[in-house]
Formats: structure tokens, sequence, C-alpha cells
């Protein structure tokens, strides 16, 4: 770690003090957390990923899923906020190293010893799957091996909320870490719990084999190989690997994810059986793993660690059967290279190349495929997708038509499946979370797509609410319909509404309407206007404009002020009454003992019950003498 030239407080809360490593989306520090007096790492995003506000709301909702897990081998989330425009997470400090710096170098570790090390990391990955997380980036820069041997599973969600579909890092790209990509993930398709499973059996290999199963020139050719190559086994860059733990990585790395372990529960259940010396049930499984794709050279290189963006992969997929033993392996040698022998001799023989692709899109898949065949090109993969072409249409090739391609290769064709739709009811989520819409929206078979706003309207709004929709709840449509979604942004800011004269009950409910909140710290001061008890003033003040969950403090009236009494001896009644006014005050006249007053004395004030000088409430009332004959004892405001 080394120490940061300006240790910088985040939220008022966290001080960092040691950057511990920087990443493919943000930064790691040591920090030290304020108000609990401990140590925490903090991780920083970078800004390009803090100045979208749709991946913004992504990553908290992400990190508050990731926060929910609680596992022995999972890192703790404790907390996640915004300081001045910038995100991060607080985690627990771990006090160890990382897998990745265990193998830093080529190194290897021990069979059983890497059995041990993977078993808790399934158990992790197996808990959050349980609970609707899937990691995306396991890699061993992100499993972390305590002072005291514990192994613990750090960054979940992060990746989740940068590849999702509405925030890929740029068009045509998919976000994680090239070298653990599964395959699924590479052509940017769907991933559940199996993906994370064959990322681990990415980490596995390496750990055993000293490499992982594909290296490249760049992080494309090395998600190229994860879809279309074939996995070497480790045995053949380590021959002292064991059979059973050699079995489990292959099932773990299967290119179909219905091939792989279904569960990382399963593949941790394997790893204890090789660990205590019972027969592994991946030794008795028919998993497919090889393919042509393998003899083909590609420079050796580092694995890079980052996660990064990678165009997505397409393409088909190479699945025929795993080798058992090395017997097995020369047979499968031998015959491979006698496929590669044949398929040279036939490029040889083939005299005529296609300079262009045909166009067959409109077609029967049937016409298409005769006539593709018949300019001696091979029919990989064909995939339905919904389109308004009669069913059975190709919709599109790859490679594209007019493209130069040569005869042998390899052509994937997308076929419509027809455009089934049916009414729908439009269902109404303005109130609603944004994820609490998205699945009542996708519940009713329709796309949706947030609009962000920092208009709050006059009725107010709360910060991730649905404020309006386009169509609106209750009109008809079809699936597949486009619903807009329209929130505040993250990050709007609302002004302090007036509250003075509100009670503190009133002036809470009115705070929580624009997503404010009243500050534990209170205060009160006089008021000559206000009455006791009522608000009087805010901190901060009426319409200052402040971020989501800001605390306002409340200033309450304490009742009236003091005021000093003025001299009116001598002052007639309506002098008298005048002066007392001026300062808040009432009069109250009775007559003087005629004893004490004098002919000029008459029609004045010969006493005052408050000296002059006096502090006295607002309102207050002061008893004067005045020389009258007439007796009468009166109040005058």
């Amino acid at each position: 770690m080394e120490p940061v030239n300006d240790p910088r407080l985040y939220s008022g809360r966290y001080q960092v003090t040691h950057l511990i490593a920087r990443g493919g989306m943000a930064m790691v520090y040591r920090a030290q957390d304020q108000l609990l007096n401990r140590p925490v790492a903090l991780k920083i995003l970078y800004p390009e990923l803090s100045a979208d506000p749709l991946f913004v709301e992504r990553f908290r909702r992400e990190a508050q899923a990731a926060a929910n897990l609680s596992h022995p081998s999972i890192v703790p989330v404790f907390d996640w906020g915004e300081d001045d425009g910038t995100y991060f997470i607080v985690m627990e400090l771990i006090d160890g190293t990382s897998l990745a710096e265990l193998l830093r170098g080529s190194r290897t570790l021990t069979p059983s010893r890497s059995a041990q090390l993977v078993a808790p990391v399934a158990a992790a990955l197996g808990y959050a799957h349980r609970n609707g997380v899937v990691h995306r980036d396991v890699k061993p820069g992100n499993i972390l091996i305590t002072s005291d041997g514990q192994v613990k599973v750090t960054d979940f969600g992060i990746a989740q909320a940068v590849a999702s579909e509405d925030h890929l890092a740029e068009a045509g790209s998919v976000m994680g870490t090239a070298t653990y990509f599964s395959p699924e993930q590479a052509e940017g398709v769907a991933v559940d719990g199996r993906s994370d499973v064959y990322s681990l059996g990415v980490v596995l290999y390496e750990m055993i084999a000293g490499r992982p199963p594909f290296i490249g020139d760049s992080p494309v050719a090395v998600s190229s190989q994860h879809v279309h190559g074939s996995v070497p086994p480790p045995s053949q860059f380590n021959d002292s690997i064991p059979g059973d733990l050699e079995a489990i990585v292959m099932e773990a790395l299967a290119k179909s994810p219905s091939q792989r372990y279904q569960t990382a529960d399963e593949m941790r259940a394997d790893l204890i059986r090789f660990t205590e010396g019972q027969p592994v049930r991946a030794f008795t499984r028919d998993a497919a793993f090889y393919g042509p794709d393998a003899t083909r050279a590609v420079p050796s290189v580092v694995a890079g660690e980052h996660t990064q963006a990678v165009p997505l992969m397409t393409g088909p997929r190479t699945d025929v059967r795993r080798r058992r033993n090395n017997r097995t392996a020369i047979i499968a040698t031998v015959v491979v290279l006698l496929l590669a022998i044949g398929g040279l001799a036939y490029f040889l023989t083939m005299n005529k190349t296609v300079t262009q692709m045909p166009d067959v899109t409109g077609q029967q898949v049937a016409v298409a495929v005769q006539q593709l065949r018949g300019d001696g090109l091979v029919i990989g993969a064909t995939k339905s997708v919904s389109s308004p072409l009669p069913t059975g249409t190709v919709v599109s090739t790859d490679p594209k038509a007019g493209a130069k391609i040569k005869k042998g290769e390899i052509v994937t064709l997308k076929v419509s499946k027809g455009s089934v739709t049916f009414p729908v009811k439009i269902p109404d989520t303005t109130g609603k979370t944004l994820s609490d819409a998205e699945n009542t929206l996708q519940q009713a078979k329709l796309l949706y797509k947030v609009s962000f706003t920092t208009i709050i309207p006059r009725t107010g709004g709360q910060p991730n609410t649905v404020l309006s929709q386009t169509p609106a709840g209750g009109v008809m449509g079809q699936t597949g319909d486009t619903v807009t979604i329209t929130v505040l942004a993250p990050g709007t800011k609302f002004p302090v509404p007036n509250l003075v004269g509100s009670t503190t009950l009133q002036a809470a409910s009115a705070l929580g309407q624009v997503g404010l909140t009243v500050s534990p710290t209170a205060s009160s001061q006089c008021s000559n206007t206000t009455a006791s008890g009522l608000v009087l003033a805010t901190v901060p003040g009426a319409g200052a404009l402040v971020q989501s969950g800001t605390a306002v403090q409340l200033v309450t009236s304490s009742g009236y002020c003091k005021v000093v009494v003025p001299t009116v001896v001598g002052r007639g009644q309506a002098g008298a009454t005048a002066a007392l006014k001026t300062q808040g005050l009432l009069a109250s006249y009775s007559v003087a003992d005629p004893a004490f007053c004098t002919p000029s004395q008459i029609g004045t004030v010969v006493a005052q019950s408050a000296p002059p000088g006096s502090q006295v409430l607002y309102n207050s009332t002061v008893d004067l003498s005045i020389c009258d004959s007439s007796g009468a004892t009166t109040t005058v405001p």
C-alpha cells in the first residue's frame, strides 16, 4: 500500500489513507471510518462510470443486493454513497493477499491446496446464486485469502451493473475480464450462475496448470477462444495433476452451460470428495470439450487481470468428447491431425472461391441452406429470432450478404420465428419504486426505457420512484411494446419547504414527501410571532436546494422573547400606551391615590409596575397609575 498525498474525507465519514490497488472499474483505498473508528476498504468508481445516471442507479441496486449477502466467504459490503459526484462502496478491509498475488509469475499450487481454496469460493457463489446475485467477474484478483487462511470473495454486483443491457461499455461490447469469461458471457447473451462456475473453473485451471486455458495477444483473441476454441487438459502443462481434479476442471469448463455443474454447490461437493479421497462425480459424466479450433496457433502473452470491455463473440461452439487418459489423448490427437490433413487436401482441391457472400435474406431456410451448400459453404448454427417476416424466413446471415468469403467457411443463419405478440393492458407504475416498476413491466412482457429528469413536479416526488409513464397505465398495448418511465435523476436537488408555523410532526411529513429527513439535532429560540412549540425556521433555510436524503434541522419557538420596559412616568395616557405598544407591551391603567397627585399631574402616569429598563416577556401587561379623579381602572391595548 502507498500513502495518499491528499487524505480526502468522503461523506464526512470515510478518510482515505492508503492506495491498495487500481482496477478496471475502480480504485481501492484503505480508509478510516471516523464514525465507528475502524479501518475499511473504500472502492471508488472511476469518473466515467459515475457520470452515467443509469449506471449509478443500477450500481446502487447491485450494491444493495451485495450488502444483503451474509456469508463467511463473502467480503461484506458495509455502505455505499456519493460525495461530490463520486460514487463509492465501503467493504470490510481484509488483512491478507489476493489469489492473483499467489499465482503471479505462473506459480502453481498443489492439487490438494487448490481444491481446498476453491471449495469455499464455490460455496460463496452458490449462496449468492440462491439469493439472485450472479458475480460475473470471478477471477483471482477478486478472491482474497486472509492472514489466518480464510477465503473470501469480493466485488459482487459491479460487473452486473456495468454489463446491464442499458449500459454496455460500448456498442457490441461486454464488461468483464476476458481471461475468465464464460462462452455465453463473451457472446453477450443472458448468463446465470453456471457462468460463474465456468469462470471458477478457469481459476482452478490456472492454479494447477500455471496458466489459464486460453491466452492470446489481445482480449478479443482470448474471448474468441472461449467461444470457439477447445480447452487443452491442464495435465498437458502439468503432468502431476490427478485425473479426478482434471475431471472437475473440465466439467466446469464445458462450452454448453447444460453440460457443466448445474450449481456451484455441485462443484463444491466434488471438490470436497477429491480432498477426502473419494471418487468424484465429474469422472462419470459425459461432457464435451474439444474442437478443431485447438489446432490454431496463438501468440502467448500474460493474461490480463483487469475487468474491461471486450467485443461480443459470435459463431458456433465446438463440443466433442473429453479425453480420459493419455492413450485416448494420443488417439484424439491423431484423429485431429488426420481431419486437419483431410481438410487441407479438400481445401487444396477447391480451386474456386466465392468472392461474395450470397444474399439469402427473405428466403425460406430450406431454400437458403440448399443454395449456400451448393456454393460450397458450411451451415453452422441457426438462431430463431422474433421478426415481422414470415416464420422460417432467413432474417440475416453471418457473414453478411456481400462480404468476402471462401468455400468451406461456416455461415450462421438467423431465422424468423414470426412476430408473436398478444394484447396486454399497460400496468400503471407511477408511484412505484424503479425496481418494482421494472418487475411489473417485465411480468407483463413489456419492454421499458428509463428517462431521468431533474424537474420536480408540483405535487412533489421521491427519488427512485416513477413520476410518470408513457403510454399511461390502463391503456391497451401489445407484448413487446416499450413503456417509458420517468424518474428523478440521481443527485437531483430538492428545495427545502417553508415549514414556519408547522408542528414538528407536520414538518417531518412535509420533508418526507420531498425525500428529505428531520435532523436529530434540534434547537429552539424565542419568537414574538410564532407560538411556542411550532417551527420557527429550518437549517438550511426554506427554498435552499439540497440533495435527497439531506437531514434538515428544525428550529422551534420557545415562546415570546423578553423586551425592555420603557419609561412612561410623566406621560399622558395616550403617550404611555404608544410607548409600551412600540415594545410589544400592553398598558393597564388604575387611578392613583389623590393624596399622591398634584394638580399638575392630573392626566399623567405617576407609577408603573415594571421598572424602566427591566425586561419582561413580549405581550406582557404593565400596570400604570394615573392621576385622575374618575377612579376607574382600564386596560389599553
